[in-house]
């Protein structure tokens, strides 16, 4: 018998990762893209009012919400 491919969630639901969507790769809740792509944008020096012009479905608070979750991460991995 073969296993059912299952969806993850991580960032309290604010990012999902489904095998059926884009093979599994972390998305943001509700959409098709990459969350590797708000990381990349800012590395690249682009602006954060950019990226939401570009990717009018990703809201500026599901944005700031997945970047404050990286923050709270490295502090935390930081304080163990």
């Amino acid at each position: 018998m073969k296993a059912t491919p299952v969806a993850h969630a991580a960032a309290g639901g604010l990012v999902v990762s489904d095998p059926g969507i884009l093979g599994g790769t972390p998305v943001f809740r509700g959409t098709r893209l990459p969350v590797a792509t708000l990381f990349e944008y800012l590395a690249d020096g682009l602006s954060l009012d950019y990226y939401l012009e570009t990717f009018p479905s990703v809201t500026r608070e599901l944005a700031v919400a997945v970047l404050r979750y990286g923050q709270q991460r490295i502090e935390q991995e930081l304080a163990a």
